[in-house]
């Protein structure tokens, strides 16, 4: 690129005539011969285009001696952006000239020091004038000055201006019977699943996966705009809010795009949500496993929130799906973690004031035996000066470390104190190693076996157990989770902790429950001794679960709700 000094060329009353341009044997003037008929010129292949798609946004590359600007205003009342590049800008040639054709109010000058810069303040310009498209008022005087600047700016202004992103990308949702989903992931376990039954139902996906840093950055944006270009889909679908960040960057995105989104919550999302403070919006519809949470998000201010339980998938989780090692079977069991290390980990993260550390455990003990869902809200009723000590933390993610804690070390007490009742049965404990530590001073010890793969492993491990022992997390008070759907379509049997939302599920002839401590080793001793019952029972399982619970069924219900909304 030359390196060109600048002249203003100015009649007897100071007024800009012309700009001349020299480097080392090069010498040019911006006008010429032709005077100020050569740059009035170039708007008029923006006046011709404008007359045919009023919604262009003209970009002058270069002010010139002001000419081009002073004839655009003049036929055109609209938004102007001016973009002077730092090297070549003559807005510093004329300033008399400037501030007048600035005093209309509609002229924004743009000077950036980069390619980069120039495009990014040229895109937030667009963005404060409706995403309309850009074209740009070429002249070639800066063309000759700086081409790879203004040659690559004007290769960006040309295809805005031949495409409008946004008037093809806003399109009207479900046009037609299949819709047309985009998965957005963080490789969590269960979008493998609804990818599964999308592919069984007919329904074109396209998957967006994602790492944790880059939620919210430019190359996520990317992916998505992208993806709305090439799969046209109807809404996007997500789960545990995974690919939502905090400041709203993709919230606004899919509320420009007018593109829904279906957030589905398989875990508690009171110790999920609270931290996306920017994530409220009419183009989201949150799906939640546990029916209690439905009306405390909507006190949040979410519009759609709806009930979706958890499901399982049938091909995956059938008696058919292999044969298990003969090492594997075993009259009773249990697969879960012990929560022991679960808890620590949090705790330390958590790094709490000394006076939540030394009431952590009576707090936990508590709230197993309290209905409430919320942790925040059952500290504020049953420990008001604890709860006004956990207002003191810094910040959400704080607050949220808390609860979470206090979540799985309920969880971990509750179910300790029910895999225990197993001991005299010497069931046989899949899971963590935490499990040795807790029961290392029974008399009556388990068969210990390492954590299973939940796609490889634990499909063939339910079907050769005579009964499989369930209890669930105290991150759920009324609803159910994943074995109670999962064990039954392999063709095994489930002993259960009753769960309220439970009923809407199963009959009582189709899971086997147990509502007291107490009462679990006289349900193992009734169901190891008959077995026609048992197999009976799990059998009256499986053909519900086939008929109601799989991530098919589920997935049809929220593509309904979905068209209801937003079709």
């Amino acid at each position: 690129m030359h390196t060109y000094s600048l002249t203003p060329l100015v009649d007897d009353q100071q007024n800009l005539m012309d700009i001349e341009a020299k480097s080392p044997g090069r010498r040019f003037l911006l006008l010429g011969p032709k005077g100020p008929a050569r740059e009035e010129a170039i708007i008029t292949p923006f006046l011709q285009k404008y007359a045919e798609n009023p919604r262009l946004l003209p970009v002058l590359l270069g002010l010139g001696v002001g000419r081009a600007l002073e004839s655009l205003l003049e036929s055109y009342d609209g938004p102007i952006a001016v973009l002077d590049n730092e090297h070549t800008k003559s807005s510093e040639l004329c300033p008399k000239t400037l501030s007048r054709l600035l005093a209309s109010g509609n002229v924004t000058v743009i000077s950036a020091p980069s390619f980069e810069e120039a495009r990014n303040r040229l895109t937030i310009w667009q963005k404060q004038h409706g995403d309309r498209p850009l074209c740009p008022l070429i002249n070639p005087f800066y063309q000759r000055l700086d081409p790879a600047f203004y040659g690559e700016i004007r290769k960006v202004l040309e295809a805005s201006s031949a495409f409008d992103f946004w008037n093809k990308a806003v399109q009207p949702r479900f046009t037609t019977s299949t819709p047309r989903l985009l998965l957005l992931t963080s490789k969590y376990f269960l979008m493998g699943e609804v990818q599964a039954a999308c592919k069984r139902l007919g329904i074109p996906t396209t998957l967006i996966t994602i790492g944790d840093e880059e939620v919210g950055q430019e190359r996520f944006v990317e992916q998505i705009l992208q993806a709305v270009l090439r799969h046209a889909p109807d809404f996007c679908l997500t789960l545990n809010h995974m690919g939502v960040d905090r400041e709203g960057v993709l919230m606004d995105l899919l509320a420009r795009l007018k593109l829904p989104l279906a957030s589905w919550f398989v875990d508690n999302p009171h110790l999920i949500i609270h931290l996306y403070t920017r994530c409220i919006s009419p183009w989201t519809c949150l799906f939640t496993f546990d029916s209690d949470n439905v009306a405390s998000l909507k006190e949040m201010g979410f519009p759609h929130v709806y009930y979706l339980p958890l499901g399982t998938d049938p091909l995956r989780f059938s008696p058919a799906a292999g044969q298990a090692p003969a090492a594997w079977r075993s009259r009773l069991s249990f697969v879960g973690n012990s929560m022991l290390y679960k808890v620590g980990g949090r705790l330390k993260k958590a790094d709490l004031p000394k006076s939540l550390k030394m009431a952590f455990q009576e707090v936990a003990t508590a709230y197993i035996q309290s209905s409430e869902r919320s942790v925040a809200v059952f500290l504020q009723e049953a420990f008001p000066d604890l709860y006004a000590i956990y207002e003191t933390l810094p910040d959400n993610e704080q607050k949220l470390a808390y609860e979470t804690a206090v979540t799985w070390q309920a969880t971990r007490r509750y179910r300790n104190d029910l895999v225990r009742r197993l001991l005299p049965f010497h069931p046989t404990i899949a899971g963590d190693t935490g499990w040795a530590i807790e029961f290392r001073n029974e008399a009556e010890q388990p068969r210990y076996m390492p954590e299973l793969n939940y796609y490889a492993e634990l499909p063939l491990f339910y079907t050769c157990q005579d009964i499989s022992f369930n209890c669930t997390s105290q991150q759920m008070k009324g609803a159910v989770n994943q074995r109670i759907f999962d064990c039954p379509a392999a063709g095994g049997f489930v002993l259960t902790d009753w769960r309220e939302q439970m009923d809407e599920l199963f009959t009582p002839e189709e899971m086997a429950v147990y509502r007291e401590a107490d009462e679990i080793p006289d349900k193992i001793r009734f169901f190891l001794s008959h077995e026609h019952e048992r197999k009976a029972m799990a059998a009256r399982a499986r053909k519900r679960v086939l008929a109601c619970h799989t991530w098919e069924a589920r997935l049809n219900i929220l593509i309904h709700r979905m068209r209801e909304i937003y079709g």
